[in-house]
């Protein structure tokens, strides 16, 4: 198909990896099930890898599209930012049905509980040990951030990849904390609602950091390869917005969870 057309839309091409990524989601789901039942997990990695693959050459095609092809316009990335801020409101009533469980049982803890938060025989982290740490860590990275995404739209290419490298060192310092505090837990999943709540709340918040991550890596080496411009770097713009979605998340769970709850 050309990509020279008569209007500022773009008719994305016909693309197999939307059923590449649904096959290798489907792959890992039942892959997690295996390992969760029979403590097997090359059904896992196979997922995992068609996901990966799926993933490396989605990214290839759209940064082609974007930076070679020219098929951004505004009125294309107009519909990009509209889709980006629609991702965050899902992702953050995503985050507000964890939020809603663990203070449904915790102002009013049944008598199955013990009727006190936390429940009887739980043993909580002590919230200005690693957790402040990591509170730190994620505020810190708002911050490289927002001093990459500055420098970027003021041409100051080394400052945005100095930043922009500070912030994926401090994301991936958060994600190896966070995986001590997970080992050295004194309380599993399955201790009461307050497990549950605690591991699906920060769990699902870690792998968040591990996506924001990898979308600030790939931005970081799309930066090194000279696809950003101060004009055109929505890709980056919406990693940054992502970022700061994480950020926000977990000062929530920070103080309600870690802190109050506690």
């Amino acid at each position: 198909m050309s990509t020279h057309a008569n209007h500022p839309y773009h008719l994305v091409n016909p693309s197999p990896w939307p059923l590449t990524g649904a096959i290798g989601a489907l792959v890992t789901a039942a892959g997690l099930v295996k390992w969760f039942h029979q403590y097997s997990s090359s059904l896992l990695l196979m997922g995992g890898m068609i996901t990966l693959l799926t993933m490396i050459q989605w990214w290839r095609d759209i940064t082609r599209e974007g930076t070679y092809q020219g098929l951004h316009t505004m009125p294309v990335n107009y519909g990009l930012r509209w889709g980006m801020i629609l991702f965050i409101i899902s992702e953050v009533f995503f985050f507000l049905s964890f939020f809603w469980a663990f203070f449904h049982s915790s102002l009013s803890p049944a008598i199955e509980l013990g009727s006190s938060w936390p429940p009887a025989g739980i043993q909580p982290f002590n919230p200005l040990q690693i957790p402040l740490l990591n509170t730190a860590i994620l505020l810190a990275s708002g911050v490289t951030v927002t001093w990459a995404h500055h420098s970027l739209m003021e041409s100051n290419y080394s400052q945005a990849a100095q930043s922009l490298f500070f912030t994926i060192i401090l994301g991936i310092y958060f994600t190896i904390l966070q995986a001590y505090e997970y080992i050295e837990a004194p309380f599993t999943i399955a201790d009461a609602v307050y497990g549950s709540t605690f591991f699906m709340a920060t769990g699902f918040h870690g792998l968040h950091v591990l996506i924001g991550t990898t979308f600030l890596l790939i931005c970081f080496m799309r930066h090194l390869m000279a696809h950003f411009s101060p004009n055109h770097h929505f890709g980056f713009e919406a990693a940054a917005w992502y970022w700061h979605f994480v950020d926000v998340v977990w000062l929530f769970l920070y103080i309600s969870i870690y802190w109050w709850g506690s």
